[in-house]
């Protein structure tokens, strides 16, 4: 199961900051040729089609997104490289949560919260999920985001073929901080 992770941590990094590093392009909507994906991958390391769709399947992020031919694929949100999703703008519930860790509180507390070299703030529908966000970066914090009263205030979301929901800012004034129960 580590190696499987380990691959699909490496996946995740080429599709959505660095495919140059195995020798590959992204299209203007993220897609890579899968062929050209398993051969740059390969020449590194044990890699096949049966490995790519393990990954793909038992992500429990649900990361990855296969065309419906199979021949490309894609991250489906996470993106530091400028790619278009084709995501439509749509209203989110009135709440949503972001995680992150303590030690940032004040930051995001002056600055409210920011793309940090990402295309979009990601938030999550659940506040469970948001917890286990925050834990991966220390000490969590999760905040309640005021998505209904941002997108009456002209603020677009999308949300992402998995089910995360995207932002391109969350200002302070949005951000209610919950402790954690």
């Amino acid at each position: 199961m580590g190696k499987q992770r380990n691959l699909g941590k490496f996946l995740a990094y080429v599709l959505r900051h660095h495919p140059e590093v195995i020798g590959i392009e992204l299209d203007a909507h993220g897609w890579a040729d899968v062929d050209a994906l398993l051969r740059g991958i390969a020449r590194t390391r044990p890699f096949d089609r049966e490995m790519l769709e393990e990954i793909v399947r038992t992500d429990e992020k649900q990361r990855y997104a296969l065309s419906a031919d199979g021949r490309k694929i894609r991250a489906s949100q996470g993106h530091s490289i400028a790619v278009d999703l084709e995501l439509e703008a749509q209203q989110p519930p009135d709440i949503l949560w972001h995680g992150s860790a303590t030690r940032f509180h004040d930051g995001i507390m002056k600055q409210g919260l920011q793309r940090m070299g990402r295309q979009y703030v990601h938030l999550s529908g659940d506040y469970a999920t948001a917890v286990k966000v925050g834990a991966r970066h220390g000490t969590p914090i999760v905040y309640q985001v005021l998505s209904g009263e941002m997108y009456a205030d002209g603020y677009p979301f999308y949300r992402a073929e998995n089910g995360v929901w995207l932002t391109e800012k969350v200002p302070a004034v949005y951000l209610v901080p919950v402790s954690l129960m």
